[in-house]
């Protein structure tokens, strides 16, 4: 099988994006880092040329957390486009907003270790 996670052209972004989060993604990675909901997750992993918030690899589960540029139109199909090619990898994405983990988080790792 061909490989498609964590190409070396994408490393210093995915660093950069690691080590500059946003608020959302750092309340949502305490609750998920040291296998918090019982499993392993890692953030900013790429995905093919994709780079993704969290990916769960024992669950194939993506965790996207969508700010305020997804809302635009050419985001939404953009994000529509990226799942379907992480669906055709067999791997399962759920989106959350910035307003989810700001208001609920226990609701948003609820559904999270529902998926899993």
């Amino acid at each position: 099988m061909k490989r498609v996670f964590n190409f070396a052209k994408l490393v210093h972004r995915r660093k950069d994006l690691r080590n500059n989060p946003t608020i959302q993604e750092t309340l949502l990675w305490a609750r998920l880092k040291n296998s918090g909901v019982g499993v392993k997750f890692r953030r900013q992993h790429s995905i093919g040329s994709y780079i993704v918030d969290f990916y769960c690899p024992s669950k194939k589960l993506v965790v996207e957390i969508d700010g305020s540029q997804h809302h635009k139109v050419n985001a939404k199909e953009y994000d529509e486009i990226r799942t379907r090619i992480f669906q055709g990898l067999g791997i399962q994405v759920i989106r959350f907003t910035n307003k989810d983990i700001n208001t609920n988080i226990e609701e948003v790792v609820n559904h999270i270790t529902s998926m899993l």
